[in-house]
């Protein structure tokens, strides 16, 4: 590929912007946009627990992914809850979320995090990640800002992107045409320490070598840094309102 559609560089990830708090009634919420691709990401905050975790000062974080009627082309069947393909990227959302924080310092209360995708050009599930962090960020000041948990509290910025193989080249952050004719696609999340979250890949059309793969975290590093500048600075500037 000499060119990529909307010309980005290989490695360059979508323009990226964020509407804060769109919802008055969720605890923290943020509309990520990267490139064509939206998704609002509510944050909501509730004083109970799942029963396995009853007893242990441990907290919680869930999350659910849902793509709405009108945001893909044909029309988007409106989801059931239970069904497999948004399950399985709930599930993806909530372990990354929850690996962003020691639940212990949220006390005995889940944060249920909604990701609910208004417009799909590709990265749906790394851009739920990346904005739900901000909007988990968002509900835990409310927390910290009325007393109920320590101002001392530590966040690990957590974020991620998608990335594809063609002919040996690396892309990073797939638009939705781009990721139809990939040769393989992985999605990767890391935390700010540079540690690995999950890594989501297969081959499509061909197979690739072990160094390939080193290739693609080595370019999914570079991309989810700048994330987690943006996300900073959402979060700064929110802390300043």
């Amino acid at each position: 590929m000499k060119k990529r559609i909307d010309n980005r560089s290989n490695l360059d990830v979508r323009p990226i912007s964020f509407e804060i708090n769109p919802q008055k009634f969720s605890d923290g919420s943020v509309i990520i946009s990267t490139g064509d691709t939206k998704v609002l990401c509510s944050a909501s905050i509730e004083e109970k627990i799942p029963k396995f975790l009853e007893g242990t000062g441990k907290g919680w974080i869930t999350a659910e992914y849902a793509m709405l009627p009108g945001s893909s082309n044909p029309r988007s069947p409106r989801e059931n809850r239970n069904r497999g393909r948004s399950q399985e990227i709930s599930r993806l959302i909530g372990r990354s979320l929850r690996s962003a924080i020691e639940l212990k310092h949220i006390g005995e209360r889940s944060i249920s995090i909604d990701c609910d995708v208004l417009q799909a050009d590709g990265g749906t599930r790394t851009a739920s990640i990346t904005g739900g962090y901000v909007a988990l960020h968002f509900a835990l000041l409310k927390l910290i800002d009325t007393g109920i948990v320590s101002k001392d509290i530590i966040l690990t910025n957590v974020a991620a992107t998608s990335i594809g193989i063609f002919n040996d080249q690396i892309l990073v952050d797939l638009c939705y045409e781009e990721d139809s004719k990939a040769d393989a696609d992985f999605n990767i999340v890391m935390a700010a320490d540079q540690t690995i979250v999950e890594v989501q890949g297969g081959a499509e059309a061909k197979r690739f070598s072990r160094n390939m793969v080193n290739t693609v975290l080595d370019a999914s590093e570079l991309a989810i840094k700048n994330l987690f500048k943006i996300q900073d600075s959402i979060i700064s500037n929110y802390k300043t309102r």
